[in-house]
């Protein structure tokens, strides 16, 4: 029996379950140790655990492997386990599902791990969106591309509307496909990520006009944008955002530099764009840690990202002389991340090891299957 989250993707609750999640909550993180590692151990190859680099050291160092979202779910479907433990948030492990071979089955232990920007684009918000643009004669030449970061059924309107998915390493590849098969870009949710990229390519800033699906709601047709805006419109970005990278501010970048001469300022592609115009490169999380590995001994570096996997670089390279800071020294955690905890681990572990499953993610076979064809068409990107 699944309990229906939404229209689209469901999970399976607890049923009978050794012992309640609130009795597990109720104890000390780190009495959790040994009784995941017990049940790790006693799952064995039945089972793998993927840790997205933005989740707390005491969740992912016991994940067998550790990446951004795209590439864990892609290492989850390319292996013989029968479960995805996946320490993310929900739109992971349902892309994970999506990617999953027959048998293979997806559980996240705690439902409550969200994405704030992945909420940000709403299905019924985005097929409003489609219909107005279409009123207008201007889905002609659309082409609609989702970033990894989003549900699996705004990646299933793209794929059925003859676009993609796209990750932040390549967006860039994202819109030259996109381009080559129509006039112009719908680019969901985020729009810094989009923006950078459409710039970088030598789109002007008033070639890219945001849609506010809010302002549909409240009877504004054109998204808060006039017609001749939106005809104008190389790119059209969906105002949506990543509640971490947006923190990072212009005065961050002036205030590092000042204090540290010399520094090597980089983050990800999800900060503003002023942000970004002001820093050294751009990268995803895994070209982030890239850039600093192939640095000489003796750089130092200022990371726009989420604060875990800024401290995880910090103490990595420290043993190779190499300085990493936060770009901003408030801290910028992803608490959507955070609430996974070696608890909702061990639940989840222990239910697995006595043949229950919880909390496990299914994706509608109708929207599973265009998911994957979009997730198949960046393939096409590389």
């Amino acid at each position: 029996m699944n309990l229906v989250l939404d229209d689209l993707t469901a999970v399976s609750p607890e049923a009978g379950s050794l012992c309640s999640l609130e009795n597990y909550l109720a104890l000390p993180d780190h009495t959790m140790d040994e009784r995941i590692a017990a049940a790790r151990s006693q799952l064995g190859a039945t089972t793998i655990l993927l840790g997205h680099h933005y989740q707390r050291d005491e969740v992912i160092r016991f994940a067998d492997a550790t990446g951004d979202s795209y590439k864990l779910s892609k290492i989850a479907s390319e292996t013989e386990a029968k479960y995805i433990v996946f320490c993310g948030v929900h739109f992971m492990a349902e892309s994970a599902d999506v990617l999953s071979h027959p048998g293979q089955q997806v559980i996240l232990p705690d439902l409550n791990a969200g994405c704030s920007m992945a909420d940000m684009a709403e299905i019924s918000q985005v097929e409003a969106c489609w219909e107005s643009l279409e009123r207008l004669g201007l889905t002609d030449g659309l082409v609609p591309l989702t970033y990894m970061n989003s549900a699996a059924a705004i990646k299933a309107f793209c794929g059925e509307h003859g676009g993609l998915v796209c990750t932040s390493s390549n967006a860039r590849g994202a819109f030259e496909w996109a381009f080559a098969r129509g006039q112009r870009i719908l680019l969901l949710p985020d729009q810094h990520l989009g923006r950078n990229t459409g710039y970088s390519m030598g789109i002007p800033l008033d070639q890219m006009a945001v849609w506010d699906p809010w302002a549909v709601q409240l009877g504004q047709s054109t998204g808060g944008q006039t017609k001749q805006s939106l005809e104008a419109a190389r790119v059209l970005l969906w105002k949506g955002h990543c509640a971490v990278h947006q923190r990072f501010l212009p005065s961050h970048v002036d205030q590092v530099r000042a204090k540290y001469p010399g520094i090597q300022v980089i983050v990800h592609p999800e900060c503003r764009w002023e942000v970004c115009q002001k820093a050294d490169a751009l990268g995803s999380t895994e070209r982030l840690i890239a850039l600093v590995e192939s640095a000489p001994a003796g750089s130092m570096f200022a990371v726009g990202t989420e604060i875990h996997l800024v401290n995880r670089m910090a103490r990595r390279f420290a043993e190779q002389g190499k300085r990493v800071i936060t770009l901003d020294d408030t801290g910028c955690l992803c608490t959507t991340m955070y609430r996974i905890s070696p608890n909702h681990l061990a639940w989840a572990l222990e239910n697995l090891v006595e043949g229950r499953v919880v909390n496990h993610i299914q994706v509608r076979p109708s929207v599973k299957h265009w998911a994957k064809v979009a997730l198949d068409r960046m393939l096409q990107v590389g």
